[in-house]
């Protein structure tokens, strides 16, 4: 029995490496095998920010990947936190009853709903202010050696 409160938490804290998508559909499911790929770019432009500063344009490209997958996960958690009970078996658990427990709905699904939303929404929003911050930046940088040229 797949068990939803279970799946949510999965979904928000080991979604970015696909610990959700093996509990639920096991190690078949081809998401299970790329969701590592973004989130292993991202941890490789934070370590490049970290060593290189943040001018490094491959730090600042790949660093939102990270970002994005996170905030992705947290938005599964919350699809998989507030499916209905009945689908929730029908879809997880076949064999079982339409109101099995597995599907249902407590407080530490609520719990996991309420994680997630926060630093979902966090993520979403730092990851697009980062990423669009050192764009304008780099595009700022750009024009002036346009208009300069004697600036190479």
């Amino acid at each position: 029995m797949k068990n939803k409160t279970l799946a949510a938490w999965l979904t928000f804290i080991g979604g970015p490496l696909g610990l959700h998508r093996l509990y639920l559909y096991g190690a078949t499911s081809r998401l299970l095998w790329l969701l590592p790929i973004p989130t292993l770019l991202g941890l490789y432009g934070v370590y490049r920010a970290r060593t290189l500063g943040l001018e490094d344009p491959w730090g600042w490209v790949l660093i939102p990947m990270l970002g994005f997958t996170i905030a992705g996960c947290a938005v599964n958690a919350l699809v998989y936190g507030l499916m209905a009970t009945d689908k929730w078996n029908a879809r997880f658990n076949p064999g079982a009853a339409v109101e099995a427990p597995a599907g249902q709905t407590n407080w530490l699904t609520i719990g996991a709903l309420v994680v997630s939303l926060l630093v979902g929404t966090t993520v979403l929003m730092a990851s697009l202010a980062f990423s669009f911050q050192h764009y304008f930046e780099y595009q700022v940088e750009e024009a002036k050696l346009i208009s300069q040229p004697g600036l190479k």
